[in-house]
């Protein structure tokens, strides 16, 4: 299923001579050609297999929030010395830019620029060095407008051509994306009360996004996307108990939710209490409402993570030297544990490592 691009354009941050961060702008939106509108996708793909991601909505009236110039910036060709473009007095946040732009006072090409600069503040004013390419992408999926936001560096290839001569070239390393956010325009429009309409990754090695992303954006997270995937299965668990299914309907129920959660990552759409309560068993109440009754309610709509595929069919854990993974099923089969003596009994044990047991003995 493909995207329909309305804007895709692309800025630099950059370190000049005088180790300075500057912005290197685009002066102009790339031509929607069916390169960009594969890359354009690439990024959203890649956005949507990230685990870990947050959910918030603009932080209202907030002084704090990192401004620039409302002031229109002055074309001008792009120059790898690009220097950094001054603040006047008159000040904007994130949310006013997109405002402007979204009510054709600025157009898109200027918004990224004003919005890139913003970026750059917030990287200076908490001492912050990030560089790479600034994608700015505009587009729409399955019925739903999203601006995406994102830093992106690149990594070198080296190709082998017709003549068997070695060539080398720069790529977008997307795989390694780990600052982007995600506004879903429609939603801030028809439902911004449910304050849910931004989305972001949430950190690498240990580092929050949030320590200059969020502040760049002027962006508070209202919901923990890992959590509420936890908790779901947490309440999935305890509602197929309540139910008193059997072993078997039990595996079954589990492979719906994982089908379900498969599904929905492909799409790209968020996991929906009532549709997925639509497709478990319920004699007693529906999950839905069980859902609701529950200590802990899981947000009745949130983004699906794919850490929750694996935790769906297999038991799995580590700790005093050992680490043991055994799919579900084969509990009450093969796998055996007894709380009381909290110990695990294994029939049949793989064969690699029956050999290496056996040959421990000789």
């Amino acid at each position: 299923m493909s995207a329909l691009i309305h804007h895709f354009v692309v800025h630099q941050l950059a370190v000049n001579q005088q180790q300075e961060l500057t912005l290197v702008p685009r002066e102009s939106c790339f031509d929607v050609c069916p390169e960009i509108e594969n890359l354009a996708q690439q990024i959203n793909h890649a956005f949507n297999t990230k685990p870990g991601k947050g959910v918030g909505a603009f932080v209202a009236d907030n002084a704090e929030i990192v401004s620039v110039s409302r002031e229109p910036l002055a074309h001008k060709e792009p120059s790898a010395q690009e220097q950094p473009t001054s603040m006047a007095p008159h000040a904007v946040s994130f949310k006013t830019l997109l405002e402007d732009m979204q009510t054709e006072k600025h157009d898109f090409v200027e918004f990224s620029i004003q919005a890139s600069e913003l970026l750059k503040k917030s990287l200076i004013d908490m001492g912050t060095l990030e560089t790479g390419f600034v994608v700015f992408s505009h587009y729409q999926f399955l019925a739903t407008d999203y601006l995406m936001i994102a830093i992106i560096n690149t990594k070198q290839h080296v190709e082998i051509n017709r003549d068997l001569e070695l060539t080398s070239s720069d790529h977008l390393d997307l795989a390694k994306m780990q600052l982007a956010v995600r506004i879903d325009l429609t939603q801030l429009a028809v439902t911004a009360d449910q304050l849910r309409y931004i989305s972001f990754i949430k950190g690498r090695m240990g580092r929050k996004v949030s320590d200059f992303f969020m502040h760049f954006i002027g962006c508070e997270e209202l919901v923990d996307v890992k959590q509420q995937n936890k908790q779901l299965l947490t309440t999935v668990d305890a509602f197929l108990a309540a139910e008193q299914l059997d072993p078997q309907e039990k595996d079954q129920a589990r492979e719906t939710v994982s089908n379900y959660y498969k599904e929905k990552l492909e799409l790209g759409e968020d996991i929906q209490i009532q549709e997925l309560a639509a497709k478990l068993p319920s004699d007693h109440v529906s999950f839905e409402e069980f859902n609701q009754s529950a200590e802990l309610p899981v947000e009745e709509q949130f983004q699906a993570d794919r850490g929750v595929l694996k935790t769906l069919a297999k038991f799995s854990g580590q700790g005093g030297g050992v680490s043991l993974s055994f799919e579900r099923k084969l509990l009450g089969d093969r796998v055996s544990y007894d709380a009381g003596s909290d110990t695990l009994m294994i029939r049949g044990i793989p064969p690699n490592l029956k050999d290496q047991l056996l040959k421990s003995q000789s």
